[in-house]
């Protein structure tokens, strides 16, 4: 069998295939970007952006409440169904603008104090914070449009929409980190969402409004209830998470020094360059499939299937990322960042055992699981926390990519026991 017939008859590798064309674009636009940010800024600017970047994520999470994931579920279910997708869309967006207009207060009213938190008083930034508050409508309605495109399985749409995305967030960074250092590097990924929710209107309104009727939009929550487990799983995963990232940023640049920081955040940048692939197949395939599989046999042979599919692959990409290290970090990043060589180790093996667990962690997305899913996810970022912070002391940034894969190992194990019915049963 060819290669081309292989992946026409494999939805996984097709969906893979075409995302990975996304990817590419995305990575080759990032990877100029992050040359230009590491060259002006330096690992001291590297570091200050990468808590702002993991702001992004928690502004998302609450602005629409975490709900992400239950509408990629809930339209895949109902899209052939046009009464509950209307009970599906007023639920999301009474959902959307209580928790838009919740974060723009704390954003718009805290700016001051949120700034001298992420900041460490050492800079003041609170104008980003108040342009970022204006932002959170429009993080919040773009982040419900993807959501509806993922679960109507619209995957070029989805391709498409990214790269659009990328383009324009990578050209207006690359021009203000040049023009105006870390100023603009902040200012940029302030107004970057807005920008992006015009393209994703202008692109796709006839798209959403073929499944979307906006006249009757109620301001009910007739999906709440369904709602909710998603709700404390996202704003598990996603806002603590990212709130543990930022703290052991910040305790690196207070107890060690800003080249620590700044490296980790460069090795934590490169990870996220390979888990972007991933993260389309997880929301365009691995979730909507185990939505729809109701037999312990059918969930063990799709991930024997995805397993066989993905992880050999990701595994020689990733060796053959370790031994082209130092290539790399010159490419990506400068001379100034050689010293991250050592971090590659522990967080490339971590980011195996990581990859191997999320697969089959979405189960729990899929299924529900709300108590096994935030059980597990506490016990992954207390873990975290605990031995980073330890090792964090005697090893600086090494010893947090030490703590990030022995976290992994454990974690994969704790998610195999929760999953034990159907992984083993029949």
């Amino acid at each position: 069998m060819s290669l081309k017939s292989a992946i026409q008859n494999n939805l996984l590798l097709k969906i893979s295939s075409l995302n990975s064309v996304g990817v590419a674009i995305r990575m080759l636009l990032s990877f100029a970007t992050q040359k230009i940010i590491a060259v002006f800024l330096g690992p001291a600017g590297v570091a200050h952006l990468g808590n702002f970047r993991n702001l992004i994520p928690i502004i998302q999470s609450l602005s629409t409440f975490g709900i992400f994931e239950g509408v990629i579920k809930y339209v895949a279910e109902f899209k052939e169904d046009e009464k509950e997708l209307q009970k599906l869309f007023s639920t999301s967006f009474v959902f959307v603008l209580s928790g838009s207009l919740l974060v723009f207060l704390v954003l718009f009213f805290g700016a001051f104090s949120l700034n001298n938190w992420l900041f460490s008083g050492q800079y003041d930034f609170v104008f980003v914070f108040k342009i970022l508050s204006v932002a959170t409508p429009f993080i919040a309605v773009s982040a419900l449009f993807n959501a509806i495109i993922n679960g109507l399985s619209k995957y070029k749409q989805f391709v498409v929409l990214n790269i659009l995305s990328y383009v324009v967030s990578a050209f207006l960074m690359g021009l203000l980190v040049y023009y105006k250092n870390l100023n603009g590097a902040l200012f940029a990924l302030a107004i970057t969402p807005i920008l992006q929710f015009f393209f994703l209107f202008y692109l796709y309104f006839r798209v959403l409004r073929s499944y979307v009727n906006f006249k009757n939009i109620s301001f009910q929550i007739p999906y709440g209830q369904q709602f909710l487990p998603f709700v404390v799983m996202s704003l598990v995963a996603t806002f603590l998470s990212s709130f543990v990232e930022i703290h052991l940023r910040r305790s690196l640049v207070l107890e060690i020094d800003e080249m620590n920081a700044g490296n980790w955040t460069a090795m934590t940048y490169i990870s996220n360059q390979y888990f972007a692939f991933t993260a389309g197949i997880f929301t365009l395939y691995v979730l909507p499939k185990f939505a729809s599989l109701h037999t312990n046999r059918q969930f063990q042979k799709e991930v024997l299937g995805i397993y066989k599919t993905i992880l050999p692959l990701f595994a020689f990409g990733l060796l053959l990322l370790f031994v082209c290290r130092e290539w790399v970090i010159l490419i990506l990043q400068s001379e100034a960042f050689l010293g991250m060589k050592t971090l590659f180790k522990w967080q490339l093996l971590g980011d195996f055992v990581k990859m191997a667990s999320l697969i089959i962690s979405h189960q729990f997305l899929a299924k529900k699981m709300v108590k096994e899913f935030i059980i597990t996810e506490l016990i992954s970022l207390l873990l975290f926390f605990g031995l980073a912070s330890f090792f964090l002391k005697t090893h600086g940034a090494e010893g947090i990519v030490f703590a990030h894969f022995i976290r992994y190992v454990l974690y994969f194990l704790a998610v195999v026991f929760a999953l034990r019915k159907f992984l083993f049963g029949k």
